[in-house]
């Protein structure tokens, strides 16, 4: 399947906070960092359909599989909170910062074939 060049913004959820107590090997804290929001207009165009799994790759050569929810987000942008699956698409370079670029990169959003029936 084809995939579309989106702009991509990682990072922190108020349910990430919450998780805190509870530690990210479970479940719970998978399923936040697993999901991608983005704008239904752009969802429709490519066929994705809530809760169906889309591939990013970066430009860094990193890619990760996000189950694909619709979120108040502008066409032509995604956001992913930070988590093992957006570590995998950032590059290494950190300015002197200690953390990788997470903001704005362009990533490919490629549709995968499980989308619901609806």
């Amino acid at each position: 399947m084809v995939g579309r060049r989106f702009i991509l913004n990682a990072g922190r959820t108020s349910k990430q906070g919450q998780q805190i107590n509870v530690g990210k090997d479970h479940d719970e804290y998978n399923a936040i960092v697993e999901t991608l929001i983005m704008h239904p207009d752009d969802m429709k165009e490519l066929g994705i359909r809530a809760g169906g799994s889309v591939r990013l790759r970066s430009e860094y050569g990193g890619e990760a599989v996000f189950r694909c929810q619709e979120g108040k987000v502008p066409a032509g942008m995604i956001f992913v909170p930070y988590g093992p699956p957006t570590c995998r698409l950032m590059g290494s370079v950190t300015d002197g910062t200690g953390m990788p670029t997470s903001k704005g990169w362009e990533v490919e959003v490629e549709p995968l074939l499980d989308q619901p029936k609806g």
